[in-house]
This record gives C-alpha cells, structure tokens and sequence, in this order.
C-alpha cells in the first residue's frame, strides 16, 4: 500500500454546470478545489496533486500520461443544465469513458455526473445513471470519497455527504489548485459556495436533492475568499446557492445583516478584486418578504462590480404549468420582484442609487449595479401551445413597463433520476421542438435586441473585456462575470488582451463596440463606420484629415463619447 504522502494524483475537471454551479472556463468550481483540498486534508502532498481541465487534455496529448500514470486518478464533471460556452467544451459521456480505460491506477468520478448522463450535453435528453466504467462512482460528494478513498489505502469508500466543518478545512487547503488553471490569474473566476440546497421542490430541479438549505458563515466564505485572493485569484462569483437572499437565514426569509458581514468581509480580505457577482435569487423571497429584500438587495449592490446578474427562475409563466411542477412565482409576482430589484440595484455608477432604474439618454456610461436575469424552462408538464404565448406575454411586460433584465435564459428540460419529470420525460420537449425553435426565434428578434439597446446603450464602456476569438473578421471577447455580454470588435485584435470597450450597436445576444478611448489617428476605416451616425464618407474624411488633435464635430454622431 502506497503511503498518502507518496500518493500521485491527477484531477481532472471536465466541467459543471448545474442550477446553482458554474465551472465552465472562465469559472473554476468548487469541486475541484475542495477535492484538492480532501486530498491534502488525507495526506496527500499538494505538490503531488496534478490537475488538468478537459480542455488541456484536448490540446496537449502529452498530459494523458499523468492520466495513465497517476496512482489515484479523480475526475469531476457533469451537466444538469444545458448551455452554449466559449471559454470550454464539457467533457461528453464517451469522452470520460475514455479516461477510465486509460488510467492504470485507482479511478474514482463524481460531482453532477452521478445525477447521469445522456447521449451528449444538450436539452431534452434522458439521463441515465452510469459509472462510465470508472473504479468508483462517488453517490454523495467526490470530495469526501477522495477523502476517504486515501485514508482507507485506495480500497474504497462509504458515499456520504461532506458538512460544512470540512469544507472549512478543504477549502482553505485546496485554494492552491487554481495556480494550474489554463486560465489563471487574469482570466479565472472562482465560484464560491455560500449554501447548497433548496427549501423547495420543483419538479425538474436537481438542487433539492441535496436537501434543505446548507448555509455556511459569513467568516468561513470570506476566509475561503482570503486563501484564494492570497493565491492570486482576483474574481469571484457568490452563484453556488439557491437563494443569496437567504443567505444567513431560516432558508427562506432574506438576513441584510449576514449579506453585510459577507459581502463587506469580501472586500476587507480583497481590497483589489476585480469581480464580485453572484448568481440566483429567488423572486418567491422578493414577494413573501418585499422590505427585508429590499435591504439585502441595497447591501449586494453598494458592495458588487457593476454588471451583476440576479437569476430569477421563473421557469414558465403559463399558471397551469406553474401548478403542475410546483413552480414557485407566478407571472405577475415575478414581475413585481423584477420592479424591486431594478428600483434598488439597477443604478449605474456615477449616479446617485435614487435614480435607479436608469436607461436611455443622459444615464451613465457604464453597467447597471444589479439586475434581474429571467430563466425559462420548456419541456415540463403541462406544456402546450399557450405556454409559448404566456412567456412571451410576460417578457413583452417587462419592455412596456421600461423594466430591465440583463439576460433571458431560454433552455429545454433534462429528465434526471431522481426527480419527477424522470417519471414524465421529455416527451414534451422533443414533440414541440419546432415550436420551440421559432418561440426562441420570436423572443430573441422582438425582446433581447430591444432589452439590449436599454441595458447597453450606445457609448456604454465595458472595462476589463478579454479578447478570446476570431470570427469574420471580428474579435470576440468578454468580461468576466455572471452572464458577461459577448463583444464584437472590428479588425482581429492579438488574443488573450484585456481593453476597455465602447458599445456602438446590438445584436440579440451580443453586442458591437470599439476600444475606448478610440484614438482617431489610429482608428481603422470599420471601427469609425462602427460609431452610430457615422457613414464611409465621414469616416474617409476623418481619415483624410489625420491628425487631430481633438474630436472633430459631426453632426450626426457624439464622437466624444467614444474617444474621451
């Protein structure tokens, strides 16, 4: 039997995404981390511990061998929510499989994956449980079954689920890992787990079978933030919970106070942190609770980075599926959450919170402190043609109301073990695939452009976006956050830079900008046509002129905003 301390061990993330968890690069999930840390915590030398993403693997065949030759090999992936990424590709089904049968030591996987997996990562899929014939399959937490696994001389282990004593522990002892992320430091955000699990029971949702909610202390994220910032990392997303709202709480009820000592702990011990986000906020806990919620909202938003995403599940709102998947908002009640949160978190910075929400000319050019996102989910029970038209209904609510919402997230249900739609299926998804594929059409057309023109008005600066693709002509970039805009910019930019970028117009789910401050005597002839009322005539006799010394006047475009 091989000593702890002489242990090998690769980790190798194949990605996460789950209702209240994002580890798709950019983001880093606490599962690697914490695993890192179970290791450590039994023994393990850190400087034995090697980690790899999917993607790694992908680029460099070389790092198979520390797959092949590492004495305990641990993976941790899998999808319960369906997404398009551009930072990563999860690692599929065959894929994992792969990884088994190339590892000559111990394997063991864990993490979402043992809710199951389907014939690829998408929507509308049955999931089916599978060890992907893996050593082990840890049932409850990997973190724990790599704990244990070591500690009993890799002969197994007991599925069981880590509390929030050693999360304390494997936390702070995992922190390191992020050194080895492909992405690390400059483009990396960490997610950070303020609870886990859910004080309700939808029917699609995975969250509740990790049982009610879980909420570790204010002290014990901010410390684990501590270790982190100390090992370089400067983003952070608060995204792994149900409810930041509850946070601190009797699960339901919102606690300003504990949101204080949490979210002001977080800048006491990263003073220079480029990112502060979170992710899901439950509107039920804005309805039940409007006044508490208000001062919590108050609280996220004097503290976060501007451009912060509160997801909202509302899921569907036709009442009959409402009912029947025990869905929590109705229409009208998500509507009024979306009212308060744009009324105390949707103020820009350089203006005064009372103006909130703000939109249109004369408002800031920067991004909303904090904003609704609004999920939509189809395939449930209960689902038929009129449930298209209720959502879309409700969304054109929200633009004649002149509410804002950063991002409406439209996806189709997986079907997991476990809960009830594994007994309904996806029969309902795959039958209204077409009307679901022009509903989507409709939405993004009619509702996301306009929402854009009013979140991200024309001159909007978005500081800090990194450039990480090329495409007709283009360079694609974003900033890091919850639900960060997708940035086309004229011209191919060199990769892997971070600039500051004006907005110049929008597309559905993207939008089109120039670096900021545009320097006219540098300026291409695409990224002066880019600026709204400027033509090629103009934009030759900018050209021509070269140089200036200050913006020249024109009549049909503020040339200032995009090069002061």
């Amino acid at each position: 039997m091989i000593a702890p301390e002489d242990l090998d061990v690769t980790l190798v993330d194949g990605y996460v995404d789950e209702p209240a968890h994002f580890g798709v690069p950019p983001y880093i999930s606490t599962y690697p981390r914490y695993t890192a840390g179970a290791l450590v915590d039994a023994g393990v030398d850190p400087a034995n511990v090697t980690y790899h993403t999917i993607d790694e693997l992908r680029g460099d065949t070389a790092k198979f061998n520390d797959v092949a030759d590492a004495d305990l090999f641990v993976y941790v992936g899998g999808m319960t929510v369906p997404g398009k990424y551009v930072g990563g590709t999860p690692a599929e089904p065959d894929e994992v499989r792969e990884l088994a049968w190339l590892a000559d030591g111990t394997s063991v996987m864990g993490g979402p994956v043992r809710f199951g997996v389907g014939e690829e990562n998408a929507g509308a899929q049955e999931m089916e449980r599978s060890d992907l014939d893996f050593d082990f399959l840890a049932m409850a937490d990997i973190e724990a079954a790599a704990y244990d696994l070591v500690d009993n001389g890799l002969e197994g282990f007991e599925d069981r689920y880590r509390d929030n004593q050693d999360i304390n522990r494997w936390a702070a002892k995992g922190a390191f890992v992020v050194e080895q992320h492909p992405n690390y430091p400059e483009y990396l955000i960490c997610e950070m787990e303020t609870s886990r699990g859910c004080a309700y029971r939808c029917s699609f949702c995975t969250e509740p079978m990790y049982g009610d909610p879980s909420f570790r202390s204010a002290d014990a994220v901010v410390t684990e933030v501590g270790e982190l910032y100390a090992h370089g990392a400067r983003h952070f997303r608060l995204g792994r919970q149900a409810d930041i709202l509850a946070f601190g709480g009797d699960g339901e009820a919102p606690n300003p106070d504990a949101l204080r000592d949490l979210y002001g702990g977080i800048r006491e011990v990263a003073p220079e942190l480029g990112t502060l986000h979170l992710d899901n906020m439950n509107p039920v806990t804005i309805v039940d609770y409007p006044e508490k919620s208000r001062d919590a909202i108050r609280v996220i938003a004097e503290h976060n980075t501007p451009g912060d995403t509160a997801a909202f599940g509302l899921e569907s709102a036709d009442p009959l599926v409402q009912e029947e998947n025990h869905l929590l908002v109705s229409a009208e009640e998500c509507l009024e959450a979306v009212r308060i949160v744009n009324e105390v978190g949707g103020w820009r910075p350089g203006e005064s919170p009372a103006d909130a929400p703000s939109w249109g000319e004369g408002s800031p050019d920067r991004l909303p402190k904090l904003l609704p996102g609004i999920n939509l989910l189809h395939g449930l029970t209960g689902e038929r043609a009129e449930t298209f038209e209720h959502n879309k209904q409700f969304l054109h609510s929200l633009l004649d109301e002149g509410l804002m919402v950063r991002r409406i997230n439209i996806r189709q249900v997986m079907a997991f073990e476990g809960t009830e739609m594994a007994d309904t299926g996806v029969d309902l998804a795959q039958n209204h695939k077409q009307l679901f594929k022009q509903y989507k059409t409709d939405v993004r057309e009619t509702i996301d452009n306009a929402m854009l023109q009013r979140v991200v008005p024309p001159g909007t600066v978005l500081k800090d976006v990194t450039l990480e693709y090329h495409q007709d002509g283009k360079t694609f970039g974003r900033q890091l956050g919850t639900y960060s805009l997708l940035v086309a910019i004229p011209g191919e930019r060199e990769l892997g830079q971070t600039i500051d970028v004006a907005i110049t117009d929008h597309g559905y789910r993207s939008v089109t900008g120039v670096p900021h401050p545009l320097d006219l005597n540098d300026a291409s002839m695409d990224e002066l046509t880019a600026i709204p009322g400027i033509g090629s005539s103009t934009a030759g006799d900018i050209l021509v002129a070269r140089p200036h010394d200050s913006a020249p006047t024109v009549a049909d475009a503020d040339l200032a905003k995009f090069t002061q």
